[in-house]
């Protein structure tokens, strides 16, 4: 399953080809952040500060915990299907409870779909996170992401 998907990651990086305009600025939604463990659930905010470069920052909540993350992503567009768009990414993620506080590096690869004619846009990403305070480094490759945001 693991090597399914990275397999599919990495096809959909080199299918890509020449880039359009992103289809939005900023998008501001619920974030969601599943798989192994516990599901992640908050207010999500992209943001494009130039054709392909964004930034994707959460606030993502469980079970007394509080996750805060900003990821820098580049995004491109498919040649024929404009509105749907990969991208790659990485960033710096903390979970914060009442006595302490854990440190992640998560990269992201991903699909963004602008809703053509509607300002929605859905998003899901592969998120694995490498943990790097609290004990050592440890890698958790079952994590993925869903986004639904109102693009404007």
């Amino acid at each position: 399953m693991k090597k399914t998907f990275l397999l599919f990651a990495i096809a959909l990086t080199f299918s890509a080809t020449k880039t359009f305009a992103q289809n939005y600025n900023t998008a501001l939604g619920v974030g969601v952040d599943f798989g192994t463990g516990t599901t992640l659930v908050g207010p999500s905010i992209k943001h494009f500060f130039s054709r392909n470069d964004a930034i994707q920052a959460d606030v993502l909540f469980s079970k007394g915990y509080t996750w805060i993350g900003a990821y820098y992503e580049y995004q491109e567009s498919f040649r024929y299907a404009k509105q749907l768009q990969w991208y790659l990414g990485l960033g710096p993620q903390v979970a914060l409870t009442d006595d302490r506080s854990v440190w992640f590096l998560r990269p992201t690869a991903g699909l963004d779909y602008k809703v053509a004619g509607a300002p929605i846009s859905l998003a899901i990403d592969w998120r694995p996170r490498v943990r790097l305070s609290d004990g050592g480094s440890n890698f958790q490759a079952g994590r993925f992401g869903f986004g639904f945001r109102f693009a404007f």
